[in-house]
């Protein structure tokens, strides 16, 4: 009789559910990955895991992927989408019909974790963190999508155990966004955007998932929000300066007025209207992009969960970059 605690994974194939899944394994769960038929499974292949390839909306192959589950972690989202629609179809609506299904399968599950984001508070201002107390406001729709999918998974707790986990930017080996922060700076250009100091949370991506791990396992946690951060803050420019010494390179430092952000940001839109595809920046995301503070503080975390920041900046981004040259991205 298998005897294992059953952890459930949507998007699992990504960056960030795909480092779950290896901590989840390392810990000796019956991992249940819920990927669609077309993902990439690169970073799933020859590991000791279930796939099932329902996506989010099909409710009788969830509750293939649900049975006898004790844990389900939310970690898939639509951070682009052409429209409103799009965010809150791959938000909210997706969320909906997890939480209808763990539901049906309450009596087994123990925690329903949902991955969501710093940009549901908003940037932090006059140089003070934001925490699980601040007022909430969004600048995108990306934002604001994330903040119902929120509500709607504390509506809820009363039926099961939920806990809700907000990540800041995340770095590490696998990930394709800040990935082109390193490839450019590799090619010896490095941009910096407005003349102001910008100063942000950034998480290395196996703090985040232990966090996770954390954060499900615990009693404090039910029906609890939590920043999992760095304990530290850090700017673009010691980023730069570790990212040169790792790397053995020095970068050419371009700085772009937040007013040319945003004009390369509208034709970038305008270019991504006349395409299939959503455009990765757009006026909203410039609007992010031009913010000073992106810090929170993961004090509550700490406190409730024992969690710490474990990966330092400097070995994060070694680890990172070595990882890059190996597999050839850079």
């Amino acid at each position: 009789m298998n005897d294992k605690l059953i952890a459930v994974v949507t998007g699992a194939n990504g960056f960030i559910g795909s480092h779950l899944v290896d901590y989840l394994l390392s810990k000796n769960f019956t991992v249940r990955c819920i990927i669609r038929k077309t993902s990439d499974i690169r970073w799933l292949k020859n590991k000791n895991l279930e796939l099932f390839d329902c996506g989010l909306k099909d409710k009788e192959g969830l509750r293939k992927a649900f049975k006898n589950a004790h844990y389900v972690f939310h970690v898939a989202g639509v951070v682009k989408s052409k429209n409103k629609e799009g965010y809150f179809e791959g938000n909210v609506e997706t969320t909906k019909t997890l939480l209808e299904v763990a539901e049906e399968n309450s009596t087994s599950i123990k925690r329903f974790l949902v991955v969501s984001s710093q940009t549901v508070t908003g940037p932090a201002h006059d140089g003070k963190p934001v925490n699980e107390e601040t007022p909430c406001n969004p600048l995108t729709t990306y934002g604001k999508s994330k903040l119902e999918q929120e509500k709607l998974v504390l509506s809820f707790k009363e039926k099961f155990p939920v806990t809700i986990c907000r990540a800041p930017a995340v770095y590490g080996e696998r990930d394709t966004e800040i990935f082109i922060y390193f490839q450019t700076f590799n090619k010896g250009l490095t941009t910096k955007i407005g003349f102001d100091k910008k100063i942000l949370s950034l998480i290395h991506v196996a703090d985040l998932v232990e966090g996770f791990y954390l954060a499900a396992v615990s009693d404090k946690s039910k029906g609890q929000i939590y920043f999992i951060s760095s304990e530290k803050f850090y700017s673009w420019d010691e980023v730069g300066a570790i990212t040169s010494k790792v790397l053995n390179k020095k970068a050419i430092k371009v700085t772009v007025p937040h007013t040319v952000v945003y004009c390369i940001a509208a034709i970038a839109q305008f270019i991504a209207f006349l395409s299939d595809k959503a455009a990765t920046l757009n006026l909203e995301k410039a609007k992010d992009l031009v913010q000073r503070y992106w810090i929170c503080d993961t004090s509550k975390a700490m406190n409730d969960l024992g969690y710490r920041q474990k990966v330092s900046i400097e070995e994060g981004i070694k680890r990172t970059c070595d990882w890059y040259t190996e597999m050839k991205w850079i």
